[in-house]
């Protein structure tokens, strides 16, 4: 390249390098441009990111990659790592839950910082390197999404506001008329399934005649979540007449429990669910649900990190959610 430029290899470097201005004339840098583009010349990107200490790449942990929300959110980090010439990779705890192993052996030499999601906070254990704030200590930087704030030496954190969601449903279906509830939960040892449950106790407990008649623990999937209704449904006593659940695909396995036991939703029996997935949509009746800014999530996760790695405070804070109410919901029988 410098042969067909006619000038140095030390120039040729630092035009290429972006260090000419003040050294080399402009026309001599467009020379080196042209004669780079004429040869096809590319950066050798593994050779800049050794030289700099830095592999551009941004580790995404998360329970499972085939669940809507969390595929939103990696688009959501990976638009903002693009804009900064980073990459995401994508990685899911094993069984959703529990240690992961280290996916690259060496996580500290192949990554920048980590995101990670409250409900894959196990896997972090396994992976090399991962600390809970900046790298000063020689780890790497670490953002959490949706895991408590008041953590004692935690790390920056970006989360939903989660109780107001579910804040959200209960007072919903209260106007409603609504006094006797059951609770399906997800059976998951995370912050933002902890807040769900205390949330929907206190909210009722503030409110005269309002009861809550149970709480059925199970884990995220349809089946389960049309085996818990059934249980709650079929105990002795006065019957719930509106269920509040963890999430869409629970709502979806209680509309499938209501049905075959006979119970019209919403004239029987409203069902509420949570995160607003094209799910919610696609059965009939239509679920009311609270709509979860999943890419906005991804977003600030992302610019959090960079923040870390530039020595920054990270912006973390909580997005804002939305009770979006459908026909799955009506005023009790």
């Amino acid at each position: 390249m410098a042969r067909v430029a006619g000038v140095s290899q030390a120039t040729v470097s630092l035009v290429l390098g972006g260090k000419w201005r003040g050294r080399v004339s402009e026309r001599t840098a467009a020379a080196v441009r042209e004669a780079a583009g004429s040869l096809g010349y590319l950066p050798n990107l593994a050779a800049r990111n050794l030289r700099l200490g830095r592999t551009r790449t941004a580790l995404l942990v998360v329970p499972a990659i085939t669940h809507e929300y969390f595929a939103r959110v990696y688009s959501g980090a990976a638009a903002v790592a693009a804009e900064h010439g980073f990459g995401v990779v994508l990685y899911p705890s094993p069984a959703g839950v529990g240690r992961a192993r280290d996916p690259f052996g060496s996580a500290r030499a192949a990554i920048d910082g980590v995101i990670a999601s409250s409900m894959a906070a196990d896997a972090l254990a396994g992976i090399a390197g991962a600390t809970s704030g900046a790298a000063e200590d020689g780890g790497l930087p670490l953002v959490m999404l949706d895991s408590d704030p008041a953590a004692p030496g935690g790390a920056p954190t970006v989360n939903l506001a989660v109780a107001d969601g579910i804040r959200q449903v209960v007072r919903h279906l209260l106007a409603l008329g609504h006094r006797r509830f059951a609770h399906i939960a997800g059976e998951v040892d995370a912050w933002t399934f902890r807040v769900r449950a205390e949330t929907v106790a206190a909210e009722l407990a503030r409110v005269p005649g309002a009861v809550l008649l149970g709480t059925e623990r199970c884990a995220l999937d349809v089946a389960a979540g049309r085996a818990a209704a059934a249980r709650v449904l079929a105990r002795p006593g006065p019957a719930p007449t509106a269920l509040i659940c963890d999430s869409d695909v629970l709502a979806a396995g209680a509309c499938k429990a209501a049905r075959g036991l006979g119970l019209d939703v919403p004239g029987r029996l409203s069902v509420a669910g949570f995160d607003d997935l094209s799910l919610a949509t696609a059965i009939d009746p239509e679920l009311t649900t609270v709509r979860l800014p999943a890419e906005e999530v991804g977003a600030a996760g992302m610019t959090a990190l960079l923040a870390l790695l530039n020595g920054m405070d990270a912006p973390g804070g909580t997005l804002p959610v939305h009770l979006i109410p459908r026909t799955s919901t009506a005023p009790p029988p």
